[in-house]
């Protein structure tokens, strides 16, 4: 898979924990305050069948992020799971992310480490969060994490995703984090029920599903998500996270 890091990020260990991220140094931002941006997105076999959409849905999200009205003040990280977390790129500026990197980028096979992807994006948003706040940057955050299946081969358990949504709430090291769980292509029952309970029972902000990944539909969740994006970075210094928005497909 494509490493779209650069020597502008350096990577970090998140204390407590078996990951890494990468991120920008500290030296190379210019604004005082950032929104944290983290993609999650399953690569699992099941997504072979429409990974071209989904590359080109992670396109879009890049290019709307770029005619968004604070565009200088995003910081996008990518991760992609399977049987184990990579991260495609750490946090990099908006302006360095080029949405034509982004086609090829996904590799398909294995199982789903779904609480383990969710873990590591949850606790690398805080560390760097707290870097970043440590440094007087006014910080908040958004993630979304794509899966169309459930947990079959996670290191670590559902409630270590619950007690980290919970720190955010608790350690204020963003002002606010809003956090999306989103089902791709899932129309049976029984998987949207355990993506909900999964929602529920970990503290998500919003849980919402996809029935078909066809490229019509993918293209609505773009707008979504970056639409919820640009609503997040606009609720920066407001103490609040942003309102949760509708996607109707």
């Amino acid at each position: 898979m494509p490493q779209l890091n650069d020597d502008s990020l350096e990577v970090n260990k998140i204390q407590g924990t078996s990951f890494q991220y990468s991120a920008v140094r500290l030296e190379n931002l210019e604004a005082t305050e950032y929104t944290l941006v983290t993609i999650v997105t399953d690569v699992s076999g099941s997504v072979a069948g429409y990974k071209d959409n989904l590359e080109k849905c992670i396109q879009e999200i890049i290019g709307a992020c770029k005619h968004s009205p604070r565009p200088d003040n995003l910081l996008i990280r990518l991760l992609t799971f399977n049987s184990k977390e990579e991260e495609v790129h750490g946090y990099k500026l908006l302006a360095n992310c080029n949405p034509n990197d982004y086609k090829g980028i996904l590799h398909c096979g294995g199982n789903t480490a779904l609480y383990d992807a969710s873990y590591n994006a949850i606790e690398a948003t805080l560390a760097y969060g707290k870097t970043l706040t440590d440094k007087d940057f006014d910080v908040n955050a958004i993630l979304f994490v794509l899966t169309d299946g459930v947990n079959n081969d996670s290191t670590y358990g559902r409630d270590k995703v619950g007690e980290s949504l919970q720190k955010a709430v608790k350690d204020e090291v963003v002002q606010s984090l809003v956090s999306v769980l989103i089902g791709m292509n899932v129309s049976n029952p029984v998987v949207i029920d355990y993506l909900d309970k999964f929602k529920q029972e970990a503290g998500f902000t919003q849980f919402i599903n996809i029935d078909e990944a066809t490229d019509k539909k993918l293209a609505r969740l773009a707008e979504f998500v970056s639409k919820s994006i640009s609503s997040q970075s606009q609720s920066l210094n407001q103490k609040t996270p942003s309102q949760p928005l509708s996607l109707t497909i």
